[in-house]
């Protein structure tokens, strides 16, 4: 069975996105682009739940593990690279899939995008040393149309609708509205829910797995390299740490924060994709990976998927 259009799985984090595109790859004689805007960077493994390297030889990945973690990346640069990485996987006659919880990336793959100008690094780190609260302020009084529709608490967004501004002299809502420019590719949309209580037990338990395989040992070798202005420091998992290694906070108060963002932002992801049009959701709870891997299967061998 080939599914004619790419795929695209998305959900919540620790929902089980990454073993069913896997075990889907394995049946459709496919291979896996990720959409994950953390799990791009060298050195962030434990705290990004990248795939095992066994599996990735098993599986081919494309967009992970790829980039310093000093580096900056945009999405307008993984747009490109994952355009690249869809039609070298279609030109070796295998299926793509793509997979992740990075709610732009995603955007930037199932709708039109404008094409912005390329991030500015003096502007972005003038921006970025502002506490969130002014950003937000700013925001609201230059364009009260972003401001909407962007989380009082998304950072990112806020600071890069604020750069756009700075750079072109037009809100980013001006760009939406004036400068679209739509993905070449319609996919099969798969997006994975789970009980709220179940998830964010399995939130907290991989946390504690996370910690346990050596989280802590990870981000201690991260902050040598890293500074609060980087997108790679802003990770939930080390950032905490990184204040508990600053004298900030507890170990114990640094544990309970990761898990309390995680939860938050596992709920943030559900809100924005069920705004996504077209999307096939599968609740998992109580399924096992066999069960949704056939109901997927059965999703794409519909006529309308063709």
């Amino acid at each position: 069975m080939k599914s004619d259009r790419p795929v695209l799985i998305l959900g919540p984090t620790a929902v089980g996105k990454s073993e069913l595109a896997a075990a889907l790859a394995l049946r459709l004689d496919g291979e896996i682009i990720s959409a994950d805007a953390r799990a791009i960077y060298k050195d962030l493994n434990i705290g990004t739940a990248k795939p095992p390297p066994p599996l990735r030889q098993k599986v081919p990945h494309h967009l992970i593990d790829f980039l310093d973690p000093i580096e900056h990346y945009d999405v307008m640069q993984f747009r490109r690279d994952a355009l690249n990485a869809l039609e070298e996987i279609r030109a070796r006659g295998k299926v793509p899939i793509v997979v992740g919880g990075s709610t732009l990336y995603i955007s930037a793959l199932t709708g039109a995008f404008f094409a912005g100008p390329k991030a500015d690094p003096q502007i972005r780190q003038r921006l970025e040393s502002q506490p969130q609260e002014r950003l937000r302020q700013r925001l609201e009084e230059i364009d009260p149309e972003t401001a909407q529709r962007i989380h009082p608490n998304d950072r990112v967004r806020t600071v890069r609708a604020l750069e756009v501004y700075e750079l072109t002299g037009w809100p980013i809502s001006r760009w939406h509205r004036e400068s679209k420019v739509p993905f070449p590719y319609r996919f099969t949309k798969i997006g994975l829910t789970l009980d709220r209580t179940v998830l964010y037990e399995r939130i907290n338990a991989r946390v504690d797995q996370m910690l346990a395989a050596g989280l802590l040992e990870e981000a201690k070798a991260l902050k040598a390299k890293l500074t609060p202005a980087m997108p790679a420091y802003r990770t939930i998992g080390y950032e905490e740490l990184f204040e508990y290694l600053d004298g900030k906070i507890s170990y114990e108060e640094a544990v309970r924060l990761i898990k309390k963002h995680a939860r938050e932002y596992a709920k943030r992801q559900l809100i924005y994709f069920k705004r996504e049009p077209d999307v096939h959701w599968i609740d998992v709870t109580g399924k096992s990976l066999e069960q949704v891997l056939d109901e997927v299967s059965q999703r794409l061998e519909s006529p309308a998927q063709r």
